[in-house]
């Protein structure tokens, strides 16, 4: 039961940002009746985007970015949101606008032209936005090159000379062909842990022994572990944390007993560190999986209300139905459009964001993984129906609950298989999606 709880977590966490991302397809086919295949590199470009302003944000700050600021992350989610959307409205502007009242299928290619465009402009090399912390080195003064002679930073002492040499690129722009791990600057903890004693310890009699300041039970089939903390000389908190595990079999230990940790540690690094001794729960709730899923549906609840609640969802419904009806009516269409593509480029940003909060590991633009996510979430919108906001919605979930569980339960391998096959059951069983509606046309 605990394994089939954590994967409907996990499900959920990820189902989130599948809708995020199907809401830009649906949304897009709603009111121009075409599928925008760049709309998973607008995804694409959200996520190393975030990397990078990120990176750029936490180096300017002199901050560790696993220990940045909670609002940071707030600032790298608006900066991946106003990136891909200007790039959505270049793209509408300028690849769609022109070619609006020519068939489809011109449409369809110059979208997956865009997207062929936009994959490999982003795994080019561009100059360096954050560099490592520069070195430098000692070389013969006969050595230097022009360049390196006429920097202020070289210094020239008789025959030898100290050279200054920058850092490595931590962030470039575009991105680069090489992989990334994004730093997680959302907060994460185990919200359903429970605390089972606090104190100050001691090291033991060895290494790899603590020894706590009160008596603790140690229950058979649970987890341990040990959040500790570097006191100072004045007993006030250092800021150095470590989390340890428990190592020593059940039962009860009374005060000043050996305890037996993992990893092992010496005496002096745990003496009069403060503890606090919890208990890991059989499923556990972590906190980052929260805040990814309030954050989706807030985004979702408001696409919702602006849809169906506003004067301009009102007139992106009516442009869904005809555009030149529209027109007659006072609507104006290129800029109710334009507004179509920037607010599908922003929820994609918004997945882009929270999708390597949960998955850190970012590969390059052109990676088929990252095809293959987008793909997903555009048999998401299929399958929930698309054109139909809730319908995206449902989609996302369910193609997410059936990923997880039927690689869990049955293969990893087929878990992409499973999701096609649920897109090929739905449209024999019901082509216009689970909340589509079928559309009658006059001939």
């Amino acid at each position: 039961m605990s394994d089939f709880l954590q994967i409907l977590i996990a499900a959920v966490a990820v189902g989130s940002t599948y809708a995020l991302l199907a809401l830009g397809y649906t949304l897009v086919y709603g009111v121009l009746k075409f599928i925008n295949f760049a709309h998973s590199d607008v995804f694409v470009l959200g996520a190393w985007t975030s990397f990078t302003a990120s990176m750029f944000v936490t180096q300017r700050m002199n901050v560790d970015p696993a220990h940045a600021p909670w609002w940071v992350g707030l600032c790298v989610l608006l900066a991946a949101i106003s990136v891909a959307s200007t790039v959505a409205y270049c793209i509408e502007r300028f690849a769609y606008r022109p070619l609006r009242k020519s068939p489809r299928l011109n449409v369809l290619i110059t979208a997956i032209g865009v997207s062929l465009l936009l994959q490999n402009v982003g795994q080019l090399t561009g100059p360096a936005v954050v560099r490592e912390t520069p070195t430098t080195v000692t070389k013969a003064a006969a050595d230097l090159t022009p360049a390196e002679r006429a920097s202020e930073t070289t210094k020239i002492n008789g025959e030898q000379a100290q050279v200054q040499v920058q850092g490595k690129p931590l962030a470039t722009l575009p991105f680069g062909s090489s992989p990334r791990s994004m730093p997680v600057l959302l907060p994460d903890a185990v919200l359903n842990e429970t605390t089972a004693a606090t104190g100050v310890m001691d090291g033991g009699s060895r290494r790899g022994m603590v020894k706590l300041d009160k008596p603790v039970t140690l229950e058979e089939g649970r987890t341990y572990s040990l959040q500790t903390e570097r006191l100072d000389a004045s007993g006030k908190p250092t800021g150095e944390r470590e989390t340890l595990g428990v190592a020593s079999p059940a039962g009860t230990y009374e005060k000043g007993t050996d305890i037996r940790t993992q990893p092992a540690r010496n005496a002096k690094d745990v003496q009069g560190a403060a503890y606090t001794l919890t208990i890991a729960p059989e499923v556990p709730i972590r906190l980052l999986d929260v805040l990814i899923v309030v954050s989706a549906l807030v985004l979702m609840a408001g696409l919702e209300i602006l849809v169906y609640r506003t004067k301009l969802g009102t007139a992106m419904r009516a442009i869904s139905y005809n555009v030149e009806t529209a027109q007659l009516m006072g609507i104006n269409v290129n800029l109710v459009i334009s507004f179509t593509f920037v607010l599908g480029a922003a929820l994609a940003a918004a997945a882009g964001f929270l999708y390597p909060m949960k998955y850190p590991g970012l590969n390059q633009p052109a990676h088929q993984i990252w095809v293959l996510l987008g793909l997903k979430a555009f048999v998401a919108a299929v399958v929930g129906g698309i054109g139909n906001i809730r319908g995206a919605v449902l989609g996302g979930f369910l193609i997410a609950l059936v990923e997880m569980f039927g690689a869990f339960y049955i293969s990893t391998k087929l878990s992409d298989v499973f999701v096609f096959a649920i897109l090929i059951f739905v449209l024999l069983v019901r082509p216009s999606g689970i909340l589509g509606t079928t559309v009658r046309e006059k001939v």
